[in-house]
């Protein structure tokens, strides 16, 4: 498994580890004990019972075995699962191609009542006209995927895309103002951000390039509610639950809130971008 240094996933490591550690302790064993009811070198029992080796199911499963404990082998798998699924590898999300990892995130986004995202390269996937979103994920495709399933993962997202238009939601984009002109399908781009913006349940802000602006040095992020942020960073796509790790990028969003124009003042750079394209 991707290493992560984020807390939320470390602590959950730990809590995984500390749970197997009190099992075969209250089993009345050692760590040498252990590793040879499970044909294990005694150093696999300290790496994973210590959080510096993440186990596998199987090695759950012997490790319950050997502790008199099967009947727990199943809650430590699925903790194992919840701890993984904080940490996910492009690699490892996107192998069956790209249409699985959209259509998987649709039930975080139709449950979510309040959304906020900073983008700092790219307009967020709800904003996205289907030029465009095919434009971004013809070029993943090309660079990491082996599976060419982007018409479907084109129609993946534009179909998420729906959660704009139902239910009681509220919605805050934040992009940077060089995100206004870096796409061939640039300019229907910039028409349908116009229409989208002027929703009464979305807010649309733009961070102009300012000479002397405070340089924030922030990976893309999306916030759901106050429970959740997903980020992408260049190895893989992270999820935060812990709530201090949750607050910490609300504040930053609304930092860069602070930067950003909104309204009439977003509206002249929109036009200034769209003109320049003319």
């Amino acid at each position: 498994m991707a290493q992560s240094t984020s807390s939320s996933v470390q602590q959950a490591r730990q809590l995984l580890a500390d749970r197997l550690r009190e099992l075969f302790k209250d089993a009345g064993l050692e760590g040498k004990d252990l590793a040879a009811l499970c044909g294990w070198h005694p150093s696999k029992v300290s790496r994973i019972s210590t959080a510096k080796t993440q186990p596998s199911e199987d090695d759950i499963r012997a490790w319950c075995r050997a502790c008199d404990a099967d009947d727990q082998a199943e809650d430590l798998i699925a903790s194992l699962r919840d701890v993984e699924g904080m940490w996910v590898s492009w690699r490892r999300m996107e192998r069956s191609g790209l249409r699985r990892a959209q259509k998987a995130r649709l039930p975080l986004y139709e449950r979510t009542r309040w959304f906020r995202a900073y983008s700092p390269g790219l307009f967020p996937g709800l904003l996205q006209t289907f030029g465009y979103t095919e434009d971004v994920l013809r070029a993943v495709q090309r660079r990491r995927v082996a599976v060419d399933d982007v018409a479907d993962a084109v129609a993946a997202r534009m179909e998420r895309q729906s959660v704009l238009h139902e239910g009681q939601r509220c919605f805050a984009f934040l992009v940077e103002e060089g995100v206004l002109g870096n796409a061939e399908t640039q300019a229907e781009q910039l028409d349908h951000l116009m229409v989208v913006g002027a929703l009464p349940n979305v807010s649309v802000g733009v961070i102009p390039v300012r000479l002397g602006r405070e340089r924030m040095p922030v990976e893309g992020f999306w916030i759901f509610d106050k429970a959740q942020v997903n980020v992408e960073l260049v190895s893989g796509y992270l999820t935060l639950t812990q709530p201090s790790e949750v607050a910490a990028y609300a504040e930053t969003f609304s930092t860069l809130a602070g930067m950003a124009v909104f309204g009439d003042k977003a509206r002249a750079l929109l036009d200034k971008a769209r003109n320049s394209l003319a």
